[in-house]
């Protein structure tokens, strides 16, 4: 495969970490827009972007991009677009997703229809065929319109990202594993510090930060859409980039990561879920009340997602739980928390101001990140 575009979508406010990461793949950026990143690649690209990217939701490939006010452009603009370089004979492709914003053309069913049958007539004209059976690989194609700007793109990856394969128990409320590394990665957290999240629920926080201590790569054990595309993909570019994955993990890394919660069910399931991803030898979970969080040292980090209080009835239980929050961090000397909610009056029952505060949409809900910044540890002494 020729050099490409690649579409990453990400949560809205957490473009620049994925940014990063896709940086340090080696990859460069050739575009940065709300909720997504663009880069350039190639067959290899897809492979290792599906295999090792923590915070995208998926990997695009971008057709093309366009502009079009009226059906008839729609349905000429995908028409023109390259399919053959993409699609066999034999391919089971269809419109799965259209999305407008501040656009003319909004009918998501319409623009479904009008592009697959644009897709059909441009498959006729290149295979010189009337009838495609779809019985091969599927390719689905998700269409994104922005004040009247079409781009069409060809998702490789299937099931979102952040079904890494090891939550199979869930709490109530959990936060997605690609959100959760992005926070992570938000904070200047390392594996050499000390992480504890005194509201673990499915421990997602702790099995992300134990993933990235061991470099292990969130997609290395699950499938993708595209494994099936051998006319694009080969097979083994997907074993090599498995393989090498694989050999540049290291489970044996001290960390210091601790889960609490205070339902026992929600603990064991936070155990089983660590046992799935193959870290449990490296988190400690434990039925505590964030009321008795306590650590005898200095300089580590709180990372969680305490209740928003969604349901009406649970709202009246938030001030005095964010109280609580509050006074427990105020008795760990020079930690750092890091605090995603909903709840506006937060800053106010945690009895300071956060240094640092970030929105961020987790799905359609806005919340905000709270950032408390705890000092900097001493710098070790070298030895002479």
């Amino acid at each position: 495969m020729k050099r490409i575009e690649l579409l990453a979508p990400c949560h809205f406010g957490l473009e620049a970490v994925l940014k990063r990461e896709i940086y340090d793949l080696g990859y460069d950026i050739t575009q940065v827009e709300d909720g997504r990143v663009t880069f350039e690649g190639d067959a290899e690209a897809i492979v290792r972007a599906n295999i090792h990217l923590r915070t995208a939701e998926r990997v695009l490939v971008k057709v093309g991009r366009f502009r079009a006010t009226t059906f008839e452009e729609l349905f000429q603009g995908i028409r023109a677009l390259p399919w053959e370089m993409y699609l066999p004979k034999d391919a089971k492709f269809w419109v799965t997703k259209a999305s407008s914003v501040k656009s003319k053309l909004f009918s998501p069913s319409d623009i479904q229809s009008i592009a697959k049958k644009a897709m059909v007539e441009r498959m006729k004209e290149f295979y010189d065929e009337d009838w495609f059976p779809e019985t091969g690989a599927s390719y689905p194609v998700r269409i994104f319109i922005m004040k009247d700007e079409v781009t069409v793109a060809i998702d490789t990856t299937g099931t979102s990202l952040h079904k890494r394969g090891y939550r199979t128990m869930t709490a109530k409320a959990p936060i997605s594993e690609t959100m959760a590394a992005a926070l992570i990665m938000l904070t200047p957290w390392h594996p050499d510090r000390i992480l504890m999240d005194p509201f673990c629920g499915s421990g997602t926080f702790l099995i992300e930060a134990a993933m990235m201590a061991a470099n292990m790569a969130p997609g290395m054990n699950r499938s993708f859409l595209s494994e099936a595309w051998t006319n694009l993909i080969p097979k083994e570019m997907w074993d090599d980039a498995r393989e090498e994955a694989r050999d540049e993990v290291d489970t044996d890394v001290e960390v210091n990561l601790q889960g609490f919660d205070l339902d026992p069910d929600v603990v064991k399931a936070a155990r089983e879920n660590a046992r799935n991803a193959g870290v449990d030898h490296m988190i400690h979970f434990q039925q505590r009340d964030v009321c008795d969080m306590s650590h005898p040292k200095k300089y580590g980090f709180i990372i969680t997602n305490p209740p928003y209080g969604e349901r009406l009835e649970e709202k009246a239980d938030l001030p005095a739980l964010y109280r609580t929050i509050g006074e427990a961090y105020n008795r760990l000397d020079s930690w750092s928390m890091f605090l995603i909610t909903s709840y506006e009056d937060a800053q106010e029952y945690l009895g300071r101001k956060a240094d640092k505060n970030r929105k961020i949409y987790n799905g359609m809900i806005k919340t905000y990140f709270y950032q408390y910044m705890g000092p900097k540890p001493p710098k070790k002494k070298r030895e002479m």
